[in-house]
């Protein structure tokens, strides 16, 4: 993670043949979303004057690897579902108006969220070298 001195280790899941001694690409994805929507529910709370007591943010996903593995052509690559469960609570006599709108918002601002829900088009380049 260029620029902020913290090196995250990544590892490889169980279902591929790898040890998942580290977090794997995929549970990279999904802590980024939770920490995205954490992050926004709060930025959000804020702007509107919501007091949030509890906020706990998870995220789960769902992939049938048979894809990565090139097993099976039909099955597509990639994660298949995911769900992003926000559970809080706001100061008790905070209107039920004022909820849906911070929910509301907290979903739309979520660059993340929107990321994977409309992607932008990636352009990857693989650069070799010689090794002689």
């Amino acid at each position: 993670m260029d620029g902020c001195g913290v090196v995250v280790p990544i590892g490889t899941h169980a279902a591929v043949g790898g040890p998942h001694d580290s977090p794997t690409p995929g549970d990279m994805l999904c802590a980024a979303l939770a920490a995205c929507q954490d992050s926004t529910m709060r930025l959000i709370a804020n702007l509107l004057g919501v007091e949030l007591t509890s906020l706990q943010v998870s995220v789960t996903a769902t992939v049938d690897v048979r894809g990565c593995m090139a097993v099976d052509p039909n099955v597509p690559v990639g994660f298949q579902t995911m769900a992003c469960d926000v559970r809080f609570t706001a100061r008790t006599g905070t209107s039920t108006e004022l909820i849906e709108k911070l929910k509301l918002a907290a979903e739309r601002s979520c660059i993340v969220q929107q990321t994977l829900k409309s992607p932008p088009p990636i352009v990857t380049t693989f650069i070799t070298s010689d090794s002689g």
